[in-house]
């Protein structure tokens, strides 16, 4: 499904990379896309598509989108890494904003920092079509059992 990418994980991830799983409704309001990941190195790039309902009032991208996009990209860089029937939700998120972002596709590039058993440090960034950051996070994520397993 994705040139390039081996989609033969196992897992969620992977099952929605190979079109085994509908992707979450979240990621198709954000228009995720992967471009490129490598789960060994725990890194990860993904795009969006940024739409005019994304925009603020002063008619740039809503920071709470960016702080989304940006937790969309983090989280896959360490669920990709992990196996099946285990997820890693966000414990913590903190965002800075770099400059206003404007509607079209926005670059992601995440990387898990540190992964131990359970707790995990995430770092990523939100680019702009001319590659510019436009935003800046780091997460802590949670390893636990898959809801139902």
């Amino acid at each position: 499904m994705y040139a390039g990418v081996d989609t033969g994980g196992r897992g969620l991830f992977w099952d929605v990379l190979a079109g085994r799983a509908a992707p979450p409704p979240a990621a198709v309001t954000l228009g995720w896309e992967l471009v490129a990941i490598d789960p060994e190195r725990g890194t990860i790039e993904v795009a969006f598509s940024a739409g005019e309902s994304f925009l603020n009032p002063a008619g740039v991208i809503q920071g709470g989108f960016l702080a989304a996009m940006l937790d969309d990209t983090m989280g896959p860089a360490l669920v990709a890494t992990l196996p099946p029937g285990r997820f890693a939700p966000t414990l913590d998120l903190h965002v800075q904003f770099v400059r206003p972002a404007r509607p079209g596709r926005l670059l992601g590039k995440g990387r898990v920092v540190h992964r131990g058993t359970e707790v995990c440090h995430l770092a990523g960034e939100l680019l702009d079509v001319q590659g510019r950051t436009v935003a800046v996070a780091t997460a802590t994520a949670v390893i636990r059992a898959a809801p139902g397993m």
